[in-house]
């Protein structure tokens, strides 16, 4: 799954700064610092009385009372103890009716005839709304296989106090439900993981049960639907007015990846090697660039498969987007469901596409789906895996510059995170299962994937990672299986790599000091992480050392708290690397020299070396060879640095004006990547003057619709003649960032009768989008009068509490913020907060208080 983890990452990451630095410890009698583990209850893996094989599902939909009318036939048998009862989750239902049912087979005594009668036998049972105890007719063993029929209602808006999840979590969703929200489909859709499929469906709700299904929906004629494994029948019933659609899916998976969407959608297919269906299924509008999106989706299969050496399993995949989803994905076995913002139009798809996440739920079906983890404690095997599986697509479809790119953001994530708490990425004792779900099992996982893959090499990585999916698929694998296949395949024992990066919770804080005398080079490094809560890491990493222009690259085992390592150099190196494959899980002090500086973005091929160089000479444009390399890197190999080189430049006054200016012109006009022309638009338009407006005009021509924001910003900011035409020529662009740059024009204005615009712009944005919007109405709101501002409460009162995506209930929050001198808004606020489930807002609402 991809969690919502980074839409407002750089407000979290000031607000942990803000809030949640820890000073160094000092003793181990003090206080443990705030970051440090949090241990609850063991958590071991979930018991299994009886063995769900086969679960059959036939679901009609009551959408006014928004409920699911089931029945499921559960085929099953004790795991290996005889079993007199059957015990099911099924969370909130009303149950009908439950029977055993079975056949029996007799001679008729008259026409000498085979006989076959249907059992069909009422069950006793006991129910807490939680889970479901059948009395079994008798005691079976594990060599019987049994059926049991159970008749129920789900009712997901009406759970229990207590059986919702933490966020409100209820497995089945319905959209729009009674068809009055314009311009919002009808939707019904489910999302499982980790333990709410049996809001909908009884069964064992672990990841270590395994099953396979066969589900039959019935919905109006109208509708699509789309479930696990093949549709192998649709027929219109009687009535005339629904189907019934039929999905069997004949190999085995964990309950938690059970699922199907019903709604109005276009299907885009193609079919690849061994008649292997793929389906892209988005809201209708979007079918002429349904390709366009999911379309690399058959290169990513034929790249894992080759990777991994093991074939994608699974009778299809399918891939579709809906709306208010709780997710940003979710990997249902061959149908993985996305939120909407996946859904763009092919020039939004030329400033990016969703390939990060498309390639992360399709990875699940190896990891995850095919081999899944026993219990929540190892989510890492899944989530890791999924995670790095972004980084090896780039690395391949991009390059390693690009891969290195989203590596370095997905550190960043996790440090940030590591502010906040240090957790082992395998968490025996877990406080909330939901909990797993962070930057610890997906990004740290990942980076941690990666120095393995750095340390044992290539062929061995991919070799172990094979052998482990072939050993424990259809199955389920905990963290030492994952130890156990790198240890036969490299023929070491790799306990200490495995102990601490995936059994203890930190990460690496180095400080490193060099010196050079006597014809030698000397790096004394010290591990300065609290030793009282992290380990004294084992770390193997290579060093280069840059003499008179020529590199000797040296390896190196830091695995003590200070250790001090000597190298050759018969003069004053220009340049010592540290970690020359910048592979590191941690923070690394190590000063460097303006001409070391210089010399590394000149000689360097990594883009995190570069990266370093041109990020740490930031702010020094008055110095002539700080400001050389500046303009050079404005013509990098890579966009990113072209990009960086491109901001340092923002509100520049200085020497050689003229000639940044040139470049910037021409960085913005022709630069092969958007956001570099975006960049050098935004930096053109921080010089405060009107020179450049013929080419910010110039730019709203641009194919990217990145730069065309910016480019309105940039124009309109100087209030020229032409503002309000230019204007109203982009208000109804189908782009929410060039909506946004002209709410921000009409803002300024704070035009009374600009409120209804407002209000509509914002109604048709995806979730994604309406975040940032919220923030320039905000801008709008306080520079209106008193009767705008009240006229906006009702609005964002209702998105403050109700909206399904926690950010923009957040975004409506802060915007109350701003109005908070109208009598009754104060009130209001502190009820919201206090009013909030969703354990990441409360916390986020406890860390800025009033603000």
């Amino acid at each position: 799954m991809v969690k919502h983890l980074s839409i407002l990452f750089i407000f979290l990451s000031v607000i942990y700064h803000s809030f949640a630095k820890a000073p160094a410890p000092a003793d181990t009698l003090r206080k443990a610092p705030l970051w440090a583990s949090k241990k609850g209850p063991y958590r071991p893996t979930r018991a299994l009385k009886n063995d769900i094989l086969h679960t059959q599902l036939d679901l009609r939909f009551d959408w006014l009372r928004q409920h699911a009318l089931g029945s499921a036939t559960i085929t099953f048998k004790p795991y290996f103890y005889p079993q007199n009862t059957l015990e099911l989750d099924a969370k909130g239902f009303d149950i009908k009716g439950i029977f055993h049912l079975d056949t029996l087979t007799r001679v008729d005594s008259v026409t000498k005839q085979l006989v076959t009668e249907y059992i069909n036998d009422p069950l006793e049972y006991t129910y807490d709304k939680r889970q479901l105890t059948i009395k079994l007719r008798r005691t079976y063993s594990r060599f019987d296989t049994l059926h049991v029929l159970i008749d129920y209602v789900a009712k997901p808006n009406e759970l229990p106090v207590g059986i919702a999840g933490p966020k409100g979590d209820k497995g089945l969703y319905f959209i729009n439900a009674d068809g009055m929200d314009e311009g919002k489909p009808q939707q019904i859709w489910t999302q499982g993981e980790t333990e709410y499929n049996s809001c909908w469906m009884p069964t064992v709700d672990s990841p270590n049960e395994k099953m396979t299904q066969d589900f039959r929906l019935t919905v109006e004629k109208r509708f699509v639907t789309l479930s696990n494994g093949k549709l192998v029948e649709s027929r219109i019933n009687a009535d005339s007015t629904t189907r019934t659609d039929r999905w069997v899916q004949r190999l085995p998976h964990a309950p938690y990846l059970a699922a199907f969407v019903v709604g109005d959608f276009a299907v885009a297919r193609e079919t690849i090697r061994n008649g292997l269906e793929l389906s892209y299924y988005v809201e209708p509008q979007y079918a002429p660039y349904a390709k366009s999106i999911f379309g690399r989706t058959r290169e990513m299969i034929q790249f894992f498969e080759e990777k991994f050496g093991v074939e994608y399993q699974w009778e299809k995949y399918a891939q579709i987007a809906v709306r208010d989803f709780v997710a940003g994905a979710m990997e249902n076995t061959s149908m993985t469901v996305h939120a909407e913002n996946v859904q763009n139009d092919a020039r939004a798809l030329l400033d990016g596409n969703s390939d990060d996440v498309i390639a992360h739920e399709l990875m699940h079906h190896w990891f995850g789906n095919l081999v899944t983890c026993e219990s929540w404690v190892h989510l890492p095997l899944n989530e890791a895996y999924a995670n790095y599986s972004e980084y090896l697509w780039n690395e391949y479809k991009k390059g390693p510059e690009e891969a290195d790119l989203w590596a370095h953001g997905e550190l960043q994530q996790y440090l940030g995170e590591a502010e906040q708490k240090q957790e082992p990425l395998i968490r025996y004792n877990y406080t909330d299962m939901e909990d797993m779900f962070d930057n610890h099992s997906y990004a740290k996982g990942g980076r941690v994937l990666h120095m393995l893959r750095k340390y044992v090499g290539d062929e061995a990585f991919f070799t172990a990672s094979r052998n482990y999916l072939i050993r424990h698929g259809y199955g389920t694998a905990e963290i030492n299986d994952l130890r156990e296949a790198f240890e036969e395949v490299t023929g070491e024992d790799l306990n200490w790599f495995f102990n601490q990066w995936f059994l203890s919770p930190g990460h690496a804080n180095l400080k490193v000091e060099k010196t050079w005398t006597d014809g030698k080079v000397s790096l004394k490094v010290s591990q300065l992480q609290d030793s009282t809560y992290t380990p004294i890491y084992r770390l193997p990493l290579k060093v280069d050392v840059w003499v008179n222009g020529r590199k000797n690259t040296y390896d190196i085992v830091i695995n003590r708290a200070r250790q001090t390592f000597e190298f050759p150099a018969a003069q004053r190196p220009d340049l010592v690397d540290f970690d020359v494959e910048k592979q590191l899980l941690g923070e690394v002090d190590y000063e460097k020299t303006k001409p070391e500086l210089i010399f590394q973005y000149s000689h360097c091929d990594k883009y995190l070396a570069r990266y370093e160089a041109i990020t740490r000479l930031e702010g020094n444009m008055i110095d002539s060879t700080v400001r050389h390399v500046m303009m050079s890197a404005m013509n990098d190999k890579f966009w990113k640095i072209r990009q960086l080189a491109i901001s340092n430049f923002s509100e520049y006054d200085g020497l050689q004006f003229n000639e940044v200016e040139r470049i910037l012109q021409s960085k913005a006009r022709v630069d092969a990547h958007p956001r570099v022309r975006m960049e050098a638009v935004i930096t053109l338009g921080s010089f405060g003057d009107n020179s450049n407006d013929p080419l910010f005009r110039e730019a709203l021509n641009d194919s990217s619709y990145q730069v065309v924001s910016a480019a309105l910003d940039a124009y309109l900011i100087g209030k020229p003649d032409d503002a309000a035409e230019v204007a109203l020529r982009f208000e109804n662009a189908p782009n929410s960032e060039i909506v946004t740059a002209v709410a921000n024009y009409y803002a300024g204005l704070a035009k009374p009768d600009r409120y209804e615009w407002f209000i509509q712009k914002m109604n048709k944005l995806k979730s994604a989008e309406i975040y940032n919007f919220l923030q320039v109405f905000g801008k709008y709101l306080i520079r209106s009068n008193a009767d705008v501002q009240r006229k906006a409460l009702p609005m964002l009162e209702t998105t403050a509490r109700n909206h399904p995506a926690y950010f923009v209930r957040f975004g409506a929050y802060q915007v109350l913020g701003l109005l908070t001198d109208i009598e009754g808004v104060k009130a209001m606020r502190k009820d919201i907060r206090n009013a909030e489930r969703d354990p990441q807002l409360k916390n986020m609402y406890g860390q800025v208080g009033d603000f």
